[in-house]
């Protein structure tokens, strides 16, 4: 079986892959470990390999290569694999770049509903290309919001997320309650003296060494929640920060499971993200299993002929 991004787009149902999501972060970590391997290319991209994608009670695991190229539309190109897990058989192929941009949009909406606080409803996006797409299909379907701005590099692009275009980084940080920001950028975008408290920000862009949203300043005064604490402080936002663990109150998971209060209104919060390869199973099991109980159609090879 081939998805395509087209057929990725036409079968999410965002609420369902969400409960899917909650559910993964929940479950217990599955072993062996994944791997995680990448390099700079003499050009201007990166090449990134992560295996096995393992999710508890999914009888398949995913392999996923990357090629990221920032100047490139899309920015992120590759494939992932989907197989047996028991022999091994090759399931299904995935475009890289649709998957990867629900799974993390969608897994960025459940975070971001859930540590912003319950009476937040003005939103704020910095950076308005795939990524801020899909976490905002999710978020409009978790809560209602008043206000809806966006800033990007490119105003047109912007304007495609939300008719309320901001000036800048800053502008948006001031009358956002709630600010995503899923950006290629290298330097810090915003400093602790431009957020406040009780403010919640969602940083997606920070997910390899090199890339950076938040300043250190900012993320020493907020109370941070990673997806994965040593992925973090290895190749995410709080390592590129040169910052380490002490920096960090704890996992999504932990927030999730109850284990974490969601809220913390004497300072501003931070979600940063590095994405974990069980969300790739997660979402392309769940892709495939609706193919095959149902009678959309997708393309299919044989490997062998």
């Amino acid at each position: 079986m081939v998805l395509t991004r087209s057929q990725i787009e036409a079968l999410i149902d965002a609420d369902g892959v969400m409960e899917l999501l909650r559910k993964g972060f929940c479950a217990p970590t599955a072993s062996p470990a994944p791997l995680r391997a990448r390099t700079d290319l003499p050009g201007p991209g990166t090449a990134t390999c992560l295996m096995p994608g393992l999710l508890a009670d999914v009888p398949a695991y995913t392999v996923k290569v990357n090629a990221k190229f920032p100047d490139a539309v899309p920015a992120l190109r590759g494939v992932v694999c989907l197989h047996d897990l028991h022999t091994g058989e090759l399931l299904a192929l995935a475009d890289s770049a649709g998957l990867t941009a629900w799974r993390t949009g969608l897994a960025a909406a459940l975070a971001t509903h859930t540590l912003a606080d319950p009476d937040a409803d003005t939103l704020g996006f910095i950076g308005s290309g795939a990524q801020a797409r899909t976490t905002w299909a999710g978020l409009r379907r978790l809560r209602s919001w008043r206000h809806v701005a966006a800033y990007d590099l490119d105003p047109a692009r912007a304007r495609g997320l939300t008719p309320r275009v901001a000036s800048d980084a800053r502008a948006v940080a001031a009358h956002a309650d709630v600010v995503v920001l899923a950006t290629w950028s290298r330097q810090p975008v915003l400093h602790a003296a431009d957020t406040r408290i009780g403010q919640h920000l969602t940083s997606l862009g920070a997910d390899e060494p090199g890339k950076i949203e938040l300043a250190t300043d900012l993320i020493r005064a907020a109370r941070v929640i990673v997806d994965d604490l040593d992925l973090a402080c290895d190749m995410g936002a709080v390592g590129s920060a040169g910052l380490d663990a002490t920096a960090v109150a704890g996992t999504l998971t932990d927030v999730l499971r109850g284990d974490l209060p969601a809220h913390d209104n004497t300072r501003a919060s931070v979600y940063t993200p590095v994405g974990l390869p069980w969300q790739d199973v997660a979402l392309l099991w769940w892709l495939y299993r609706r193919v095959t109980t149902s009678t959309i159609k997708t393309t299919t090879i044989d490997l062998l002929s």
